[in-house]
């Protein structure tokens, strides 16, 4: 079975979009932007609540914003080749590479068959309202947790309440140039 990964840049005090619904606190330098290309070129589909979709829709289109830089050029094409799924109650279509809408009405079970369907590969989760019904059913195997040294003082967390602790472990870690910590957990501790 595939390995279900929850993943997201957040800020010091576990946000990951501030008080106003901002984010701009979290946009990588090149040597962090090279590091999501290469754990984004490791998943097989990419699931996406509406919210993030709609901000992740901007690298269909990438390569036309004035002044875009290689890495960036590089994860635009990676982005493309991913299948990714969008749950949405809202939306009735979605549009960009490789892309189409969740089907059914418990995204858990939806979660869970993608999850099965895809093997022995990655998929990656985003999104705060997606991830916290994942992580509430017991679905997510991985945390990698991008931690950003800023606090924002609320806004969007990156942990749901659960009805239960959670285990983890951690299994590796990296701190970047520009004092990011990059932290990923793995289920059952």
């Amino acid at each position: 079975m595939s390995t279900l990964i929850y993943s997201m840049v957040t800020s010091l005090d576990g946000f990951i979009a501030g008080p106003d619904g901002g984010f701009d606190w979290s946009a990588p330098d090149e040597e962090l932007h090279r590091f999501h290309n290469d754990q984004a070129r490791q998943v097989s589909l990419q699931l996406y609540g509406r919210r993030l979709y709609e901000t992740m829709l901007f690298w269909e289109t990438a390569h036309e914003r004035p002044g875009v830089d290689p890495v960036e050029l590089e994860f635009q094409e990676i982005w493309k080749a991913t299948p990714k799924v969008v749950f949405s109650r809202t939306l009735t279509a979605v549009e960009g590479s490789q892309t189409r809408l969740a089907s059914g009405d418990d995204a858990g079970e939806e979660i869970a068959r993608l999850k099965a369907q895809a093997g022995d590969g990655q998929v990656a989760i985003g999104g705060a309202g997606l991830a916290a019904t994942a992580l509430q059913r017991g679905l997510v195997d991985e945390l990698h947790l991008i931690l950003a040294p800023v606090v924002v003082g609320g806004g969007t967390p990156f942990f749901p309440p659960l009805e239960r602790p959670m285990g983890f472990e951690l299994a590796a870690t990296r701190t970047f140039g520009s004092g990011v910590q990059y932290l990923r957990y793995v289920a059952g501790g």
